[in-house]
């Protein structure tokens, strides 16, 4: 199996990063599918690819052929079974909740073609608590992608110890036809890549708060104007705190 055989993309969540995982995946020519249990969720997320590709023709970002070829490329059905049974390529992005992942990828897993690859949008649980739901371990993996997916280059491919190494190259090369940028996770750690380099950050820079080495405002200038970064850790922090 290589990055050629993936035809149809399924996407088990329709939430903010599901909806757009999807809606993704239809503009780079994928056939998409979207399920979730709430049909709201559904229509909401029907409603913003309309929304979306209306919005993009209109600023002369898309060409209305394009708009219309992307949307006929995406389905919504509350139907798991339905979801997933073409489904060359699923990415989960429900609830971060290991018991409902687990149950979701058996249920996936049992409907779902043989060859087909199950990736977890998940940040924090790594797809080793997952993956021995299913009788294919060496087809689960993290696919990480930050939000909003639609923007975000970054997508993070962690490749568990049960993970085939085809598994992860045709993951990376699905992120490249994605237009995104992926990078290789070889190891399952906490945080992956860069939320644990943030971690650090964030971690080092408080110490530095409290022990009254600089005040907040200057470590972010030092951080912006010194190692170039968009924003100081603290507006960060402040903006995306968890």
């Amino acid at each position: 199996m290589n990055i050629d055989d993936i035809q149809h993309i399924s996407v088990i969540g329709a939430g903010n990063m599901g909806h757009q995982i999807c809606l993704q995946s239809a503009l780079k020519g994928f056939h998409t599918v979207c399920t979730d249990v709430n049909e709201a969720m559904l229509k909401k997320a029907d409603a913003f690819v309309n929304s979306y590709l209306a919005g993009r023709v209109e600023k002369g970002k898309l060409t209305k052929e394009a708009a219309e070829a992307a949307r006929s490329r995406i389905r919504f059905t509350p139907d798991l079974k339905d979801a997933v049974k073409e489904a060359d390529y699923v990415i989960e992005a429900v609830l971060e909740v290991l018991d409902i992942k687990r149950k979701l990828f058996a249920d996936i897993d049992a409907m779902a073609p043989a060859h087909a690859i199950l990736a977890t949008n998940s940040s924090a649980i790594v797809s080793s608590r997952i993956a021995d739901a299913t009788k294919r371990p060496d087809k689960v993996l993290n696919l990480h992608f930050f939000n909003p997916a639609l923007v975000m280059k970054l997508v993070e491919v962690v490749q568990g110890p049960h993970v085939s190494d085809e598994t992860a190259q045709i993951s990376m090369d699905l992120c490249k036809k994605l237009d995104k940028v992926p990078v290789h996770v070889k190891k399952e750690v906490k945080g992956f890549l860069l939320n644990r380099i943030f971690i650090a950050i964030f971690e080092e820079v408080e110490w530095m708060l409290e022990m009254g080495v600089a005040s907040m405002e200057d470590i972010d200038k030092a951080c912006v104007y010194g190692a170039g970064h968009p924003m100081g850790p603290f507006r960060l922090m402040d903006r995306y705190r968890y």
